[in-house]
């Protein structure tokens, strides 16, 4: 499963000057993104369409991800499951995933076959041809893979009941995957409707990143994609959630341990000069992150009180996002009592702000990661995409850095007055009593990651 990407923890693409990134717009309407980078006869594609399971109506969740699936079961000229193997037979490594706001199609392969994928992707834009006998098989594996990641799974348990219980809108509530009795009631006349409704180039963004000739390379998306017709993208639904009172969500699953996760509707960035955004990421970072961060040094190893504590906030999205703050009690200690060591970590810097040193030591370990990132072409192009799926450009990397480095301790100390416990949503789950231990599931520090794409 791909995460979603903060910006303090990737790459300032910086290339020789010799590198070239353009940005053109198809007569259609689709928008491609080309960038060079010539250290590896390989390249990178990625196929970005802007829906997800945010633009979805009640009684029809799970319709992007069932997509997802479906688009790999082929066309008119590719028959079902050839597509991967043309891939594989290329030496390449195909694969897809499908978030709240995006749906995001992944080729990585030789330089020299980039055009075969290109083609390949702008049939099933365009040609996408499944039987209802495929479409039926499939939705068995979609719905065992519900069973796995979200009904038999505690961290898929946490994160769809906490979404349930922070949000109002039912677009915004409901997970990716979908409900259980929604995938029931499925048609593949559904699926079939949705794919003309998104799936255009005027709803897509292609980026490129490799060993390419970033000129030549357009001429060949051109040659692929240019004659596809675009289509009348029909209204989207609200994203603008109002609910702020508190709220709780209590379960039980087969887990050794409990775990929780506590949400707030915060902002994301929708203009350059808003100042809470980059204030939020640069405090989820001093909360947790690395062994320096608060709830490390303070929670896990100094009182030792949980086993993990993971902060997540998402910068940049369509929709209104939650900051959450979840954790495993460590053996004696009660998950209230972990949770109420959580807020006065956030009140302390509310009350007393956080130093300068902190600030730096964030800083700091920004740069080195960004550093380490810049030999990675996905990251770049993973990057690119979210800048341009959210309303941004490519080119707003640097300022946006430059802003998230240039935050104050009063603004971080802001940040963290928004995150009240009247205003709060908590989701716990609890082994489920009973339970034989030889059947109970041990939670990780990976059920403490949010949801935020599936396969």
């Amino acid at each position: 499963m791909l995460r979603p990407i903060t910006f303090l923890t990737l790459a300032t693409l910086s290339l020789p000057l010799a590198a070239e990134t353009i940005k053109h717009t198809l007569a259609n309407g689709m928008t491609v993104i080309i960038k060079e980078d010539k250290r590896a006869p390989v390249a990178v594609s990625r196929l970005w369409y802007r829906v997800g399971s945010i633009d979805e109506q009640p009684g029809k969740t799970g319709l992007s991800h069932a997509l997802e699936h479906m688009m790999f079961k082929g066309t008119q000229s590719v028959p079902a499951g050839e597509f991967s193997r043309r891939i594989a037979a290329l030496g390449g490594q195909d694969n897809a995933y499908t978030s709240r706001d995006s749906t995001v199609y992944v080729t990585d392969i030789a330089v020299r076959n980039l055009p075969e994928v290109l083609k390949l992707e702008a049939d099933r834009m365009a040609n996408l041809n499944f039987s209802d006998r495929d479409f039926a098989n499939e939705m068995n594996v979609i719905k065992e893979e519900r069973r796995m990641r979200s009904e038999d799974d505690p961290g898929g348990k946490l994160w769809e009941n906490l979404n349930l219980a922070a949000y109002r809108l039912p677009n915004l509530r409901a997970p990716i995957i979908g409900y259980r009795a929604d995938l029931d009631q499925l048609t593949a006349a559904d699926l079939r409707d949705w794919y003309r409704r998104w799936y255009a180039p005027n709803n897509a963004t292609l980026i490129i990143v490799g060993d390419v000739n970033a000129r030549q390379t357009l001429k060949t998306v051109e040659q692929h994609f240019g004659s596809l017709p675009k289509s009348t993208i029909g209204s989207r639904n609200q994203l603008e959630d109002s609910g702020s009172q508190a709220a709780e969500s209590t379960s039980e699953a087969l887990t050794a341990q409990p775990l929780f996760a506590l949400a707030w509707q915060v902002p994301s960035l929708k203009k350059m000069d808003e100042k809470m955004p980059y204030a939020l990421d640069v405090l989820s970072d001093i909360l947790s992150g690395d062994s320096s961060s608060r709830f490390d040094k303070n929670l896990i190893r100094g009182k030792e009180k949980a086993l993990g504590i993971n902060v997540s906030y998402d910068l940049l999205s369509r929709e209104t996002p939650l900051l959450t703050i979840s954790g495993l009690p460590a053996a004696g200690t009660d998950t209230r009592e972990l949770v109420a060591l959580v807020h006065q970590e956030i009140a302390d810097i509310a009350k007393n702000g956080v130093s300068r040193q902190e600030l730096q030591r964030i800083r700091r370990r920004s740069e080195a990661q960004e550093i380490y990132a810049r030999d990675s072409m996905t990251h770049q192009a993973a990057l690119i995409g979210m800048l341009e799926a959210n309303g941004f450009s490519y080119r707003d990397e640097a300022e946006i850095r430059r802003r998230l480095a240039a935050v104050t301790t009063a603004e971080v100390q802001a940040a963290a007055r928004l995150l009240q416990a009247e205003k709060q949503t908590l989701a716990i789950v609890n082994p489920r009593p009973g339970t034989p231990p030889q059947q109970a599931v041990p939670a990780t520090p990976a059920d403490l990651n949010p949801d935020g794409a599936t396969h």
